[in-house]
Order: C-alpha cells, then structure tokens, then sequence
C-alpha cells in the first residue's frame, strides 16, 4: 500500500470513528421485543443510542422488565410512537406479522430502516422455504418509498450479538441496501458490536442474504446440538484474477463502502 493510500485509509478510518460517536446519540427503534430485541437493545444501549421498544402492549410487565433490564435511559412505546422517535428504526417482526407492522408504522421518510426479519416457512417436508418472490427488504422498501431501507443482521443468532466471540471468531454482516449513506450508518453499529460488516451491494441482494438466512435455520430444524455461524474470510486468490477480466464491473464500484477496522479497505486497482 503506497503512501497516498495508507494517508487515505487513515483518513478514512478517523472519519469513520468520528461517524460512530456522533451517530451514539442518535435515538433507535427496536419494532418488536422478541429474542433480538433483548440482545440488540442493551447492546445498542451500552453504546449510547437512545433505545426505544416498539410494543403491542409497552406498559406489559415483560416489556417493562426488559426497558428497566436494559438501563442507559430506554423507553417503550406503541410500534408507531417508537418508529417516530427513532432516526434509526429496526424491524425485528417475524413474518407473516411483519406484513401488516411494516405498513403501520407512520411516515418513516429520511428514517434508516433495517430489516431483520426472515421471510420464510417450514415446507411439507419441515425445511424452509420463501415466502416472497422478492425479499423482505424490498417489499419494505415499496411500502415505505421515503424510507432508506438495509437488510442486515438477519444472518446470526441474538446469541452472536449478546458474545460476538462466542463463535470462535469475528462473525460476518452482509449488508444491502440503494442508499449508501444508510449503509454506511449500519456497519458502523455492526462493527461497534464487534462484528465485520460486508457490502453486498444494493437492496436486491437482500434475495441473497434471506437465503443465507434460511441455510442459517436450517440445523435449526434438523434439531443439531451445534449450529453455525457465517464468517466470509478475506482472500487474494481471485484479485486480478484473468476470469474476472470477462465479468461486467459493477454500477456501484467507485461507491463500495469501504469500512475501516475490521473490514475490508484494500480496494485498490489490478496493475
């Protein structure tokens, strides 16, 4: 790496920690309190973002103990009044609810929304299948057109979020979304929890990573003792490589977000 580009990193890496500890005062919205919800929320908290539950029911003694459980000053409020207070509002509904929650949250214009849910059911034969001829993150994004919707964190267990070492190593974000700075926004949050945040590029591959999803469940319903984790490792084998030469550059390759710390920043041309 030459002098230009290591200064550049440098930058890079300055901006982006200036990013994050602006962005710890921002208020967030968890829609829904299931078991992601108890792991994100005082994560999220720890960190400094004001943390607001959306519930069916806030003022219920679940609820209740999971604010008080959570501390750092979170709140809990109606679906609606939640995703209103939140810059950054994250959809943790299982489907099908996800469908009617998705369209009754209000005006979400400007607002970061990350999708998290899994849009799928078991078959006859017990494995997953899709629901959508598209992806839950798209279908969001077409309800909520004023929205700058991400798909991530959908591809690890709340237990990830709770100890992101447990899995033996830091565990991969793919992350999709058409508004860069969005997706900027959430790789900061996923590398503060200690995870490595991986541009996939833009809202349609959130097909892809729903199918990551539905690999992910499946030891699940195999009912395995272990599970696994995704963790996509770094390689240069296919850097320069003559068969990339007859693949079409894509749209967005001078706009890659290149997330500094544990992320890849080495985006630097084939001689």
């Amino acid at each position: 790496m030459n002098l230009v580009t290591r200064a550049a990193a440098l930058v890079a890496s300055v901006l982006f920690c200036v990013a994050v500890h602006a962005q710890a005062r921002e208020p967030v919205a968890l829609i829904g309190t299931g078991d992601m919800a108890d792991s994100l929320g005082p994560r999220l908290a720890a960190l400094g973002y004001r943390v607001t539950y959306g519930s069916r029911d806030p003022a219920s003694d679940r609820v209740q103990a999971l604010v008080a459980s959570t501390g750092h000053g979170a709140t809990a409020a109606t679906q609606a009044e939640a995703a209103k207070s939140g810059d950054i509002v994250f959809l943790l509904v299982t489907w099908p609810a996800m469908s009617a929650v998705a369209q009754q949250l209000g005006d979400l214009t400007g607002k970061v929304v990350v999708d998290v849910s899994m849009p799928f059911e078991q078959g006859k034969d017990g494995y997953p299948q899709r629901m959508l001829e598209t992806s839950s993150a798209e279908m969001i994004q077409s309800w909520n057109p004023g929205a700058r919707v991400v798909k991530a964190f959908g591809t690890q267990g709340s237990g990830i979020i709770d100890d992101p070492l447990s899995a033996g190593g830091v565990i991969s974000v793919p992350i999709a979304s058409d508004h860069p700075d969005a997706k900027l926004k959430v790789a900061a949050i996923a590398d503060a929890l200690g995870l490595d945040p991986v541009d996939f590029g833009p809202l349609r591959m959130a097909r892809s990573i729903e199918d990551l999803q539905m690999i992910y469940m499946i030891p699940y319903v195999q009912r395995r003792k272990a599970m696994w984790e995704f963790s996509f490792r770094r390689s240069n084998y296919w850097a320069c490589h003559p068969a990339t030469e007859s693949l079409v550059p894509v749209y967005d390759l001078d706009r890659l977000a290149a997330f500094p710390g544990r992320s890849n920043t080495d985006f630097e041309p084939c001689q």
